[in-house]
């Protein structure tokens, strides 16, 4: 073969890594996008069900409701309720998403999961808990201590960024209020640690030179 040849071949090998990295990151905003589609969705029936799908929320300390879990996040009590989420929902998982889809699913189980067993076990009895204001929590706090955990000097910089941003708004929601669970809140806030902590990449060590072997030392 030809010296053109050879140009095609390593031509090919450099834009093989960068399609499948923009492949990634499309899959993870649809994936962002179908989240938010699901949840537009459910409030559309929901409002036509007369909120009845609001009592599959997240009952505390109820056995037979513990699969409230899941649905809450996906739930809400009205489109203002909806809308007041969708929006940092949306700026803060975009960041995430733009990880591929499998670290947004991740991230987002991990949170909802927290978020969701930590309200069931000690908000106040006989209410009902729906929304997903614990899993934007839980964006925020997962982007906020990523970089500690992954020792990367931009995602460091972009949990400034965040803590920057949201950092008033996360604490102020975070104290009691009548009506919202700061349970949901401080729960997810700590599912985002969790996440960032378990899904921190391993760090590289140090780099030998090829065929070198560890000798035992003489004495």
């Amino acid at each position: 073969m030809g010296p053109g040849s050879n140009r095609s071949c390593d031509a090919l090998h450099v834009k093989t890594p960068v399609r499948e990295r923009y492949r990634s990151q499309a899959d993870g905003l649809r994936t962002l996008v179908g989240l938010v589609a699901i949840m537009w969705v459910v409030e559309l029936v929901n409002v036509l069900d007369s909120y009845r799908l609001d009592r599959d929320g997240i009952v505390p300390r109820s056995i037979s409701h513990l699969d409230g879990i899941v649905f809450a996040p996906f739930l809400h009590a009205s489109f203002g309720h909806l809308l007041s989420n969708t929006v940092p929902f949306v700026i803060l998982g975009v960041v995430i998403a733009l990880a591929g889809a499998r670290q947004l699913l991740l991230v987002s189980g991990i949170v909802a999961l927290v978020s969701g067993l930590g309200t069931w076990l000690i908000a106040p009895g006989g209410t009902v808990v729906v929304g997903a204001s614990g899993v934007v929590f839980g964006y925020a706090t997962y982007l906020i201590s990523r970089g500690v955990f992954d020792r990367r000097i931009v995602e460091l910089a972009l949990g400034v960024l965040v803590a920057v941003f949201f950092g008033a708004a996360l604490i102020y929601d975070l104290l009691p209020k009548s009506g919202i669970s700061w349970q949901a809140h401080l729960f997810g806030g700590i599912g985002g640690v969790i996440a960032a902590a378990a899904l921190a990449r391993p760090q590289r060590g140090q780099l030998r030179p090829a065929g070198a072997t560890s000798l035992p030392e003489s004495r």
